[in-house]
């Protein structure tokens, strides 16, 4: 009673109640901020992840290679069938497809681009969750035989739309005597995916595979194996028995391997994102003290005459501890609301700000996705709880402490 009685102390009273208002604010605006830059960092490693693990293979496997007569190192599979066979057979692996892969130019009527080849099987193709997307495509898979599926990325860059003809000029084409001629055809798009990394639509176009083995002279032999596992969180556990079944002279290259150094800038980038906003939240938690000292300094002959008519040190303690914690829960709880629906409703707030700002804000060849992402979950939310009670509640003891520890008669002595 006495604690809710100074927390609603009027300006006359010693503008105590504005100093809890300017804490209340400060506290919720940290802890939003907190849970919207934790949800963002997840959103990002989840989009990133997936996005990776939609459109690549979760382990790439291929051979040391050989050295051939003319002393060149062949790294080509030439039993490459019987490799995926193999891998197939791994528990844990979902899906084992030989590959053809190459960088090539893209040509239509002016626009030139440099594009990678990867000649893949129809039905292997079909089971790459981030290239066969309904939502973001457009043509028929089932067409995919007679022509390429290209990225959005390379549709636009050289204008292409389903039905138009794109020409891939390869370097190594024919060989003349008058030395090797650049190997040109042109085929139908039949199919435009997106597998929501702009790096992967600006560059990917797939290729039948038999085609690509004729194209880049690569008869009766593939560039290495593509798997798909169960658990690609999980993929360092399926290495070994990946390797096993691949055979001697079989190396491996996971996800984890391509994409960890950025995974780890992530992981390095979360927990200095962390601490730099967890000062924020001390700063903020700073304010009740700021006003728990001028309510004692304004509460002395109170706390005097408390103390006079029987409070205990730990009655006087409570009260003022009760004061400023009651601010910090509250703006605890104000911020995770505020902070939450912010991140649920990230999409309409970040387009009325790329409205406001005249577009450009969000630039996903810079980005490598195309829109800002926010994932709530459970245990960053508790972690902002947790780091702005814990402060609130620290900060808050050592005023309580010296409006406990307030000598009566002194209290009392001018008044």
């Amino acid at each position: 009673m006495i604690a809710w009685r100074y927390l609603r102390a009027r300006r006359a009273e010693g503008g105590v109640s504005t100093m809890t208002w300017i804490s209340l604010i400060g506290i919720t605006l940290a802890v939003a901020a907190l849970i919207i830059t934790l949800a963002v960092r997840t959103g990002f490693r989840a989009e990133f992840v997936d996005t990776i693990l939609g459109a690549n293979a979760h382990v790439t496997v291929y051979t040391a290679g050989e050295v051939t007569a003319q002393g060149n190192l062949d790294r080509t599979l030439k039993d490459y069938d019987a490799w995926a066979d193999r891998i197939a057979g791994v528990e844990g692996v979902t899906r084992a497809a030989p590959l053809v892969k190459g960088q090539v130019m893209a040509n239509n009527q002016d626009r030139n681009i440099g594009v990678q080849i990867f000649g893949i099987r129809a039905d292997d193709l079909k089971t790459i969750p981030g290239i066969v997307n309904n939502e973001t495509s457009t043509g028929n898979i089932d067409d995919f035989q007679d022509g390429v599926a290209i990225g959005l990325g390379v549709a636009r860059e050289l204008g292409l739309g389903l039905g138009d003809k794109i020409r891939l000029i390869s370097p190594n084409g024919v060989k003349t005597a008058f030395g090797t001629s650049p190997r040109v055809n042109v085929y139908d798009v039949k199919y435009i995916f997106s597998a929501g990394r702009y790096d992967i639509d600006a560059t990917r176009v797939y290729l039948p595979f038999q085609e690509a083995q004729s194209y880049f002279n690569k008869e009766g032999s593939a560039d290495e194996i593509e798997v798909m596992v169960e658990d690609p969180e999980e993929i360092n556990r399926y290495v070994g028995a990946v390797l096993a079944a691949a055979g001697d002279g079989s190396l491996v290259w996971t996800w984890e391997d391509s994409a960890g150094s950025f995974l780890r800038a992530l992981e390095i980038e979360d927990n200095v994102m962390f601490i730099i906003l967890s000062v924020l939240v001390l700063i903020a938690s700073m304010n009740i003290v700021s006003g728990l000292i001028m309510l004692v300094k304004n509460k002395g002959r109170d706390i005097g005459i408390l103390r006079t008519i029987g409070l205990t040190e730990g009655s006087v303690l409570r009260v003022f501890f009760l004061c400023g914690s009651v601010t910090g829960i509250a703006g605890t709880v104000f911020g995770v609301i505020l902070g939450c629906l912010f991140a649920i409703y990230i999409d309409p707030i970040f387009a009325f700000v790329n409205y406001l700002s005249g577009g450009g804000v969000w630039d996903p060849s810079i980005r490598g996705i195309y829109a800002l992402p926010a994932k709530l979950q459970l245990g960053d939310v508790l972690s902002a709880v947790g780091m702005s009670l814990g402060l609130s509640f620290i900060v808050t003891i050592f005023p309580a402490r010296r409006a406990a520890r307030m000598n009566p008669v002194e209290a009392l002595r001018y008044e």
